[in-house]
């Protein structure tokens, strides 16, 4: 930072944007460069992770939600796509759902490289998603590779990615949430490809927009 010559020597400028302050995670960060094929992902959970996190939606802080109750870990990285909101356009595109689930759109991130901490933002490009109703609202999980990954950056559609990968994902979806004596809430109907998925971000991009206001 160079110091502003008309304002003295202690005084400086910043590049911008520039936050003084750590802005919210769901309401401060961007959307992403180029939406609804590449976005930006806020990592709540990595694949070692055997608790689950969520960020709180009124601090922004990072909260314990619960321990996982399975032997189940992520099989992928776990978070939200910024200034997203399962609303009703997201909720119109699984017509077996009640609407949405008012919460930022999810997203799984495929990477090579052990990323063993959480809080952080990646370049994620889009490659498809599984349709999940989660008590009869939509819950979409969008599945997307590290965009300056290795070995998945080439990586263009869900039907590209190993078979393995998909099913694990719909496992843990599946069995996240099982509680003793209670019956599954989370109903995993099926993986869809880009296309798909881009319409579904673009979905939630206006859905958060409306709901929140634009800005």
């Amino acid at each position: 930072m160079k110091p502003d010559p008309s304002k003295g020597s202690s005084a400086m400028t910043f590049p911008k944007p520039f936050y003084r302050w750590r802005p919210h995670p769901w309401h401060g960060l961007d959307v992403g460069d180029d939406p609804p094929k590449v976005v930006n992902a806020y990592i709540e959970i990595t694949p070692f992770d055997v608790v689950k996190y969520e960020v709180d939606k009124t601090t922004g802080y990072t909260r314990v939600d619960r321990p996982q109750r399975t032997s189940s870990q992520p099989p992928a990285l776990y978070g939200f796509i910024p200034r997203t909101f399962s609303g009703v356009r997201v909720g119109a595109l699984m017509p077996a759902a009640d609407g949405g689930d008012a919460d930022p759109l999810d997203i799984c991130v495929l990477s090579e490289r052990p990323i063993n901490r959480s809080e952080v933002i990646v370049s994620a490009k889009v490659v498809g998603g599984l349709e999940v109703i989660d008590g009869g609202e939509a819950d979409d999980k969008i599945i997307a590779v590290l965009e300056s990954d290795h070995l998945w950056a080439n990586v263009e559609d869900v039907a590209e990615l190993p078979e393995i990968l998909v099913e694990r994902l719909r496992h843990y979806f599946s069995t996240y949430k099982l509680v003793e004596g209670k019956g599954a809430t989370i109903e995993v109907r099926g993986s869809y490809d880009h296309e798909h998925a881009q319409a579904v971000i673009a979905a939630a991009i206006e859905d958060y927009e409306e709901h929140f206001g634009g800005g």
